[in-house]
């Protein structure tokens, strides 16, 4: 008996073991079948091919839709690893122009995650980026020889203008860190680098799609599955309209040649950017195609900067051109009135050892000429007033933070919010600090002038004006008002137009149009700096403007004639050929700034 009960107890341990060990194949086909989908991508990837369709993306247009970027085909080489045998490597390289040690290096890091998160031996990976036509037509008539690699379709950017490269900005290959942030992107994708490509980059790129592609038994094409069924078309990205001038900005760029500095000019009425000039430039082109590493390497070695958007990125005094805001808030907080004439000036500001120079003029004057004048004492004595005027603020902290808080809301002191990356600040010294060099972006003393021209408010300035079946920003069609009433502006307009026609900006008088303007001559450790801003008609602004040239002397020597020429082209539609003249010397007029000839 006993030993049949052992008996018995063995088999049941023999069956429970047993059933052990198929309970646990049972777990390993589960996982490997269902849960896994290494599998299953090595079956679906004998039979089938799935190609990314990567979409067009939109294209760029100007205010008056001339066509700024468009795209040109391109071809990718890309490489399923899995179906790589029996390569002749030398062959290869040599079909396509790249050394042996280049390939063993881009399939190294094509299959290192950490370079490649993405990695798949089953997916397609791309081994070669932006091959022309030409390039193309060789490596597939020896594509046979070659398994596991296939052509895939893109586009690249080009150029109708060698304009506006700091606007428009430039594609490039994305990063890992581009990866890792948006899923969208794989390796060898593009992607927008600066400019509009990058601030509107999901705008532009489109929808990927993808062509399921059936493959027999040795991996041959066999045409597409089911007819194209499952396939999914891509979606274009969207086109863009900027509100750039495209010949406004081609002068300004002319006329800045061999010279450091920005042009901006803006619509007052609806905030958008007209021309935004940075000089030195560069040829957008240069930023095309394989070459585009090489050629950046270039540019940013380069001691002129060229890669730099002065026009956002420049932070600079405003001299002058700061005057009206400094009326502004004195007529606001009662330290003034149009009338006020108790602020002498003999030949410039003198207080306490502390001397700022003026140039001669009349003494005292009233608010309207002394704007035209640009008389230092004046603007000098106001803030003084208003700093110790301990009766309203009570300390000179509270009277500092009073007029700051003016400043901010001039636009000055914080990234503007343009639409474009980069947008630098500025700096307005607050109370706590209680010393800084006041400094600001041309596109800041722009959008002062735009702010004056409409009494008292602006709209974020902006450079894109359309995007193809979306709205804008609201950002971009709201008017931010400042805390200035709008009846004190009409006293720095008439000052304004008085310096055209009377004072320092006379060389800014354009016959049948009534513009206002305001010089400004930035003291430097070097030669001063030439500044203007200015805007016209008078009374429907269309146009405001603000120039500035590194080094270039007295605001009336480059700044004024600068600008007004700008205001000429765009209100007129061309230049007269008196204004031709002017605009072909200044071109040819360049500033000895130390550097190696560009």
């Amino acid at each position: 008996m006993k030993k049949d009960f052992n008996l018995e107890k063995r088999k049941f341990v023999l069956g429970g073991a047993v059933a052990v060990v198929i309970l646990l194949y049972l777990i390993r086909l589960f996982t490997l079948q269902i849960m896994s989908s290494d599998y299953k991508k090595n079956a679906d990837s004998n039979a089938f091919l799935r190609q990314t369709q990567n979409p067009s993306r939109g294209i760029i247009f100007d205010r008056n839709d001339n066509l700024l970027v468009y795209n040109q085909p391109a071809y990718n080489v890309t490489v399923v690893m899995k179906e790589v045998t029996q390569l002749d490597t030398l062959d290869f390289c040599k079909t396509l122009k790249i050394s042996r040690d280049y390939f063993l290096k881009r399939m190294r890091d094509m299959k290192d995650k950490r370079m490649n998160p993405g990695y798949s031996p089953y997916t397609p990976q791309v081994f070669m980026t932006q091959l022309s036509a030409e390039e193309c037509g060789v490596f597939q008539e020896k594509l046979f020889k070659f398994p596991g690699f296939y052509i895939q379709r893109r586009t690249i950017r080009q150029y109708n203008y060698n304009s506006a490269a700091h606007v428009l900005g430039d594609i490039g290959e994305v990063s890992k860190a581009d990866i890792e942030e948006d899923d969208y992107y794989v390796q060898g994708d593009n992607i927008g680098k600066i400019g509009v490509e990058r601030s509107y980059e999901k705008q532009l790129r489109g929808e990927k799609g993808v062509e399921i592609l059936l493959r027999d038994a040795r991996g041959r094409i066999q045409g597409r599955y089911k007819n194209g069924e499952y396939d999914v078309i891509p979606q274009p990205g969207k086109n863009l309209r900027l509100s750039i001038d495209i010949n406004l900005q081609m002068l300004g760029e002319r006329l800045l040649e061999g010279k450091i500095g920005s042009i901006v000019a803006i619509e007052p009425k609806t905030g958008e950017i007209l021309c935004m000039v940075s000089s030195p430039t560069y040829d957008p082109h240069l930023m095309v195609g394989r070459p585009r590493g090489k050629n950046h390497k270039m540019l940013a070695q380069d001691p002129w900067k060229p890669l730099l958007n002065r026009a956002i990125m420049g932070t600079y005094p405003p001299g002058s051109t700061f005057k009206p805001s400094q009326a502004l808030i004195f007529m606001q907080e009662g330290i003034i009135s149009p009338e006020t004439t108790a602020y002498p000036c003999y030949h410039g500001f003198v207080y306490a050892g502390l001397r700022v120079g003026c140039h001669g003029h009349p003494s005292p004057l009233s608010l309207v000429p002394a704007l035209a004048t640009s008389c230092n004492g004046y603007f000098c004595w106001g803030l003084y007033h208003m700093i110790g005027a301990k009766k309203k603020y009570g300390t000179v902290q509270n009277a500092m933070s009073t007029w700051r808080d003016y400043m901010v809301s001039m636009g000055y002191g914080y990234p503007i919010g343009v639409d474009l990356p980069g947008d630098k600040r500025g700096m307005i010294p607050n109370a706590q600090i209680g010393q800084g060099e006041v400094t600001a972006t041309p596109l800041q003393i722009a959008n002062l002038s735009a702010t004056i021209a409409n009494r008292g408010y602006f709209i974020t300035p902006h450079v894109v004006r359309k995007i193809d079946g979306e709205p804008l920003d609201t950002l971009y069609t709201t008017k931010r008002y400042t805390k200035v009433d709008p009846e004190y502006y009409d006293y720095v307009v008439k000052g304004m137009r008085a310096a055209v026609t009377g004072g320092t900006c006379r060389g800014a008088n354009i016959p049948g149009i009534e513009v206002c303007g305001k010089t400004g001559t930035a003291q430097n450790r070097g030669k001063d700096h030439s500044a203007f801003m200015g805007f016209a008609p008078m009374n429907d602004p269309k146009i405001a403007v603000a120039v500035y040239v590194e080094n270039g002397g007295f605001g009336a020597h480059y700044g004024v004639p600068i600008g007004s020429l700008i205001i000429e082209q765009y209100l007129n539609g061309s230049l007269s050929p008196a204004s031709e003249n002017v605009a072909t010397e200044f071109q040819n007029r360049r500033i000895d700034y130390g550097l190696h000839e560009r």
